[in-house]
């Protein structure tokens, strides 16, 4: 039996299933909100061009709007200034786009402290305690910010003094991006970046950092805690935008089953 034979036998037994991380994608879908002088994306919306009459007898069809990075999707390199020379989404290779996902829960963290940022020391640590990251893998941050998904306001949790989600701290980053051989991080919170990170050194470290590296980042995810730390397999499918600097994506997990 072939390689893919032997994934499609065990899907079809159930050994292999597969789990959805992608955020429903509406107009209710919570979008990042940026302070002026800077502009911000349309929201999602979708405008009905027929439905099975006279404009379409046969077909219901739309016409879709949307900012780039709206709910769950990639940032491509030249998204930031730091990676302006480097690929578009319609250029990210797609051997990156599959591979290993290893998860890190820092819910805990999270839940106590909305701002809370990962340093490298925690991840040290956490490679101490399960060892190393595999080359090409996702690391798929989880800190239980999906359950808010539903709720702009609490999912933002902006205030006087800001945005209010957890993150990453500028030296993390620079770690993540120059000392790690992966394809990308994945986050529950509207970016990559904590919400005040624009308040760090540089501002937006992950940005900064991971795209100007030839990293990826993803967001907005739904569903790790149903992932085990290792063992899963992501698939990230964005649409290949030319000249794109992201793309809305559907982020698929694929993990041992258990078949009847």
């Amino acid at each position: 039996m072939s390689p893919v034979h032997a994934v499609l036998a065990s899907l079809a037994a159930g050994a292999v299933e597969i789990h959805d991380l992608t955020a429903p994608l509406s107009a209710e879908t919570p979008t990042l909100v940026l302070p002026e002088p800077f502009s911000n994306l349309i929201d999602f919306s979708i405008e009905q061009v027929s439905a099975y009459n006279e404009p379409g007898p046969f077909w219901k069809h739309h016409n879709i709007h949307t900012g780039e990075h709206i709910g769950t999707h990639i940032d491509a390199p030249i998204h930031w200034v730091t990676g302006k020379d480097g690929k578009d989404v319609s250029q990210l290779d797609p051997a990156r786009l599959i591979g290993p996902a290893v998860v890190l829960d820092f819910s805990a963290e999270a839940e106590a402290d909305p701002d809370f940022l990962i340093d490298v020391e925690h991840l040290v640590a956490w490679q101490e305690e399960h060892g190393a990251f595999p080359a090409n893998s996702w690391l798929l941050f989880r800190t239980g910010w999906d359950q808010y998904g539903h709720d702009k306001q609490a999912f933002l949790n902006v205030d006087d003094n800001g945005s209010h989600t957890p993150g990453f701290t500028a030296e993390c980053a620079k770690w993540i991006a120059g000392e790690l051989e992966i394809s990308g991080v994945g986050v529950e919170t509207v970016g990559i970046d904590a919400g005040n990170a624009g308040a760090l050194t540089p501002p937006f470290p992950m940005h900064h950092f991971l795209l100007g590296a030839d990293k990826y980042g993803i967001t907005s995810l739904k569903n790790l805690a149903k992932l085990p730390t290792f063992g899963a397999m992501v698939v990230v499918a964005p649409l290949p935008i030319v000249g794109g600097t992201g793309a809305p994506a559907r982020v698929l997990a694929l993990v041992e089953g258990s078949p009847a």
